[in-house]
């Protein structure tokens, strides 16, 4: 239904920075209207898709687990993981700042009395392994939302919900985008396509068959569109030289309409793009057995112990370990010609370490079941695991190291030195004889389990791949997942869309992945993880807020 009145605000998207932004308004009492180009069973966008995780600075969970955390501790961190080196870097690194000070003060106590509530154990994302002032996180700040993703959405659609209910809210669901309407040089509106109703369930495809027009107006119009990792063409036609050549075969792990179309749009109407070549995917991709979207992927999220070998039996340089270096990684890779690489590892290492990212792959942390939960900490794997391990096609289960090494030749694209694969797995099972070892992966894991929350729940204990009580062996077929872009739209601090001349463009905000999550790409060239969902949080919050006093 289109809104019989002008709105205060129009949101383009209706991802979680939309939903935080339609909540601030709401707050304050003013109208807004949430254009949707999907229907309403994708309410909610990307976000709901996740896992949940939330970078929080010296919480009370990582104090009750012996952490020692500090702002100027993870000011290190973020500055040494993100590289900032340009001059676009102005507005992101006061992006950098302020959201820093955010997880380190009010985000918390801010989700908390919202209901947001957290799981305990911290978990330990993207360990860096360089020197103290390089990437990575030098401690534990990986908070699950008890819930996952759609814990986090929860309190902001609840909120946007009751302003449709209080007549402050309109979504109009199917309506696509397709113009800002610019006069006199300030943002005035938007202009676009409705599209055919389509009973496409949440993140599958849907059609894009126009069945009318429509034309809005608005003193403010935020775009919170999200990336561009569901159009391979676009992320092939922003992949950096300093990541070598894209991949010819991809995963998707967002839905085929995190398209990007947005960002172009934006940019016609005056606002300034930048950091479009800073992008963050995955090497730990498995294709989903049961896909949603196209070219479906699943990541791994992996603990440490997995020996990783590339697609001709290479074991990946130090400190190039599961878990450690994602974009490093991505670099190593690519630079071999191949799109694919190798774990190797045994069911006792599946069993504690393989954690799966999504609120679909892990029913126990979304639904809130503490029954299920427990079973993480008992044998087996978690179900969602054990369902990849027989059903997907990247999996190769193996009671011997011959068999082993056979399954991964039938699914190698080129050839596998089977012979060096094997003298790899001998290698570090050697190096398992003493509790000390000239192995820097070895050494990596053993310390990890010196973090009480590892050793409980995700790294096992050290032993060697050819031990028989440990097996069978397990063999995973990992490829290259697309998510998300660092880049966008260039903000400031009120998220107000700067032009070229670095002025804000009148009634032009952004927010979210649109705006590199927070002037046009807070992450730099790498993330510490746990901070995409943050920065839809804040960045929807800061636009929403600076909305609100138009």
């Amino acid at each position: 239904m289109t809104p019989s009145t002008e709105p205060h605000a129009i949101i383009v998207g209706a991802g979680l920075a939309g939903m935080v932004a339609a909540a601030e308004l709401v707050e304050a009492g003013k109208h807004v209207t949430i254009v949707e180009q999907e229907p309403a069973a994708s309410f909610g966008g990307q976000a709901w898709w996740s896992f949940g995780g939330l970078f929080l600075i010296d919480s009370p969970e990582q104090r009750r687990l012996g952490v020692h955390d500090s702002l100027e501790l993870a000011r290190q961190d973020w500055f040494g993981t993100a590289g900032f080196d340009r001059d676009e870097d102005h507005w992101p690194k006061k992006w950098a700042e302020a959201y820093l000070d955010f997880a380190a003060g009010e985000k918390r106590a801010w989700l908390h009395e919202k209901g947001v509530r957290f799981f305990p154990i911290v978990g330990w994302a993207e360990r860096g392994g360089y020197s103290a002032g390089g990437p990575g996180n030098s401690v534990p700040r990986f908070h699950i939302t008890w819930g996952t993703g759609p814990g986090v959405l929860a309190p902001f659609i609840r909120r946007v919900q009751e302003g449709v209910e209080a007549g402050l809210v309109t979504v109009l669901h199917r309506h696509r985008v397709d113009e800002l309407i610019v006069d006199g040089g300030a943002v005035v509106g938007v202009r676009g396509a409705v599209l055919a109703d389509d009973p496409a369930l949440r993140g599958a495809a849907s059609n894009r068959d126009v069945v009318g027009e429509f034309a809005l107006r608005a003193p403010a119009v935020a775009v919170t569109s999200g990336g561009i990792g569901g159009n391979h063409d676009l992320v092939r036609a922003n992949w950096p030289e300093r990541l070598g050549t894209p991949p010819e075969f991809m995963l998707s792990g967002v839905p085929a309409h995190v398209d990007g179309r947005m960002l172009g749009i934006t940019e016609k109407a005056g606002a300034r793009l930048i950091n479009g070549d800073r992008m963050w995917h995955y090497v730990e991709g498995i294709q989903n057995w049961n896909p949603v979207w196209p070219s479906h992927g699943i990541r791994i999220l992996p603990g440490p112990s997995s020996l990783w070998l590339d697609a001709e039996g290479n074991r990946l340089p130090a400190p190039l370990f599961p878990g450690f270096d994602t974009l490093g990684t991505l670099e190593h890779l690519r630079a071999t010609g191949h799109d694919y690489s190798w774990f190797v590892l045994t069911e006792k290492i599946l069993e504690k370490e393989f954690t799966l990212s999504g609120s679909e792959q892990n029913p126990d942390f979304t639904n809130k079941d503490y029954r299920l939960l427990a079973k993480r900490v008992g044998p087996g794997a978690p179900g969602p695991v054990e369902a990849f391990k027989q059903k997907g096609a990247d999996f190769i289960v193996a009671q011997t190291l011959p068999e082993l090494l056979e399954g991964m030749q039938r699914l190698s694209d080129t050839p596998l030195d089977v012979d060096r694969v094997e003298r790899h797995i001998r290698e570090r099972d050697r190096e398992m004889d003493n509790d000390f070892t000239k192995d820097a992966q070895i050494t990596a894991l053993r310390g990890a389990r010196s973090y009480r929350g590892d050793k409980l729940i995700r790294v096992a204990t050290p032993h060697k791949l050819l031990d028989p009580k440990a097996g069978p062996l397990i063999a995973v077929k990992l490829h290259v997942l697309t998510r998300k872009s660092l880049g966008g739209i260039e903000t400031d601090l009120s998220g107000r869309a700067l032009g070229a001349d670095g002025q804000p463009i009148p009634g032009l905000y952004a927010a979210g992945e649109a705006s590199g999550f927070g002037g046009g790409g807070v992450h730099g060239y790498r993330s510490l993880e746990g901070t995409f969902l943050g920065g839809c949080l804040f960045s929807g919050r800061q636009a929403g807020r600076a909305i609100a006093h138009l």
